[in-house]
């Protein structure tokens, strides 16, 4: 699925539909006593980062969201049902966080007490002006420091609709809004025909996996090794969690920058065909995409070790695979890039590092934070910078992605770090990234992708040496 932004996602006009959880559904919240299943440690340091920004005066919309298409005429009785139903399949899209004092405690409502409110928007008959207001809605709505924090939409027109739905992000990672199109399309279709979908078991709870996690997270102190691995990566960052090791024009403790974002396809079927043959001795294009990084970013900006965080999914029992849930962990990795000969070389140490400290994202970093006892007291969204690589072709639907106008939708407002994902789709690979809205940092970016672009086609066509 093509990530991108509101703006860039073919909104056209149309009558605008919302749905969002009811008064009723909010009011009998409000009454609910605490859940004992804790927050996952990635969900409160979001939270928690989300309030600190928030108290130094500065409001960082976060949320994640999808695009898709429907056939039409579209039935929005039915719609709404697919889209009820679909929300109580996912025990965390109906669970929410209260403060009391300074810590985070979760409630829960019952699938019996959830319902959706239908509420016309009106016609808007600008594609601008629509992406605007729906932009306006998402960040006053799917907030993380608010609750009911998520919304649905659809844009009628009389050949089909679009529908349009945002999540806080602490209810969602990317794999969560991969899924939606296919099932509510499923939904929706069996709505039509008036039978039920056969779903097989049930989707397992991402607030389950939440306290499992958690347990776990608990468990150690520390004196352990993971903690020491940690450590050892921050000390060897000067202190800190990672940038993009370049020069972003930023000025040293200056106020967040506003970000952009750059959105493009990187290569076409063939060459990511090509490309991933070429890596696969090494793991494949994961490990292609962050040694063609560390060697371009080397040349933009001389450091002679790139360290980063890699994204991994921690959906690592088939329990979790079809739950929506933010299953995300981080691994460190160091690269001597500065002596590394040549992109052969290069896969065979980002390799050896993976296969060193991938295990490490399975313990949340925001635990192991609180163990070292820094004061990492959070100014920016992003803790670091990253360069996520997913192959999404296996996920349900992503053949017809394409037909359905499907995209992943990010908010793009204040950070000041680079944030890179490359997506292979069944077209090829498509690449998105956030950045400081400034002069330098575009140039860079663009340089960044560039290059990345040019290293992916010389395995294409052959010109780089092969892999022994």
């Amino acid at each position: 699925m093509r990530i991108t932004d509101i703006q860039r996602c073919e909104v056209r006009p149309g009558r605008l539909v919302e749905w969002t959880l009811s008064p009723a559904t909010v009011a009998a919240a409000t009454a609910l006593p605490e859940d004992s299943r804790p927050p996952a440690y990635i969900q409160e340091s979001h939270i928690r980062t989300a309030k600190c920004v928030r108290e130094d005066g500065l409001f960082v919309p976060t949320w994640l969201g999808t695009a898709f298409d429907l056939p039409g005429p579209v039935d929005l009785d039915v719609l709404e049902r697919a889209l009820h139903a679909w929300t109580l399949r996912h025990e965390t899209l109906r669970s929410g966080f209260r403060w009391a004092g300074d810590e985070l405690r979760r409630f829960t409502l019952d699938a019996a007490d959830v319902s959706l409110r239908r509420e016309e928007a009106g016609h808007f008959p600008d594609a601008d002006g629509l992406a605007r207001h729906l932009q306006h809605r998402f960040d006053t709505v799917a907030d993380a420091l608010r609750w009911p924090n998520l919304i649905y939409t659809a844009v009628v027109r009389d050949d089909g609709a679009s529908v349009y739905m945002a999540f806080d992000h602490s209810n969602v990672d990317a794999y969560s809004l991969q899924r939606i199109a296919a099932e509510i399309h499923e939904l929706y279709a069996a709505g039509l025909a008036g039978s039920e979908p056969d779903h097989g078991v049930p989707p397992a709870s991402y607030v389950d996996f939440c306290e499992i996690e958690r347990t776990g997270a608990d468990g150690i102190d520390g004196r352990h090794a993971i903690v020491d691995r940690w450590r050892e990566f921050i000390r060897r960052c000067d202190g800190t969690l990672p940038g993009f090791p370049v020069d972003l024009g930023l000025a040293p403790g200056g106020q967040l920058p506003r970000q952009q974002m750059l959105c493009e396809p990187l290569a076409d079927a063939d060459a990511a065909a090509a490309f991933e043959a070429y890596c696969r001795p090494y793991g494949g294009s994961l490990v292609g995409v962050l040694a063609a990084t560390g060697l371009i970013v080397h040349e933009l900006g001389g450091q002679p070790v790139y360290r980063t965080v890699v994204p991994f999914h921690t959906r690592v029992k088939s329990r979790w695979s079809d739950s929506v849930g933010w299953y995300v962990g981080g691994a460190p990795i160091e690269v001597p890039v500065g002596r590394t000969r040549g992109f052969p070389e290069a896969l065979r140490a980002v390799r050896a590092e993976l296969q060193a400290n991938r295990s490490l994202a399975r313990m949340p970093l925001a635990r192991v934070l609180r163990l070292l006892g820094a004061d990492f007291r959070p100014t920016s969204p992003d803790m670091y910078s990253i360069v996520s690589y997913v192959d999404a072709r296996a996920i349900p639907g992503a053949g017809r992605w394409a037909q359905w106008n499907a995209y992943g939708l990010m908010r793009v407002s204040y950070g000041d770090q680079v944030c890179v994902w490359v997506n292979r789709l069944p077209e090829g690979l498509w690449l998105a990234s956030r950045y400081p809205d400034t002069d330098v940092a575009a140039k860079t970016v663009r340089l960044y992708v560039e290059r990345l672009r040019d290293r992916i086609a010389s395995v294409a066509d052959g010109s780089l040496p092969a892999v022994s």
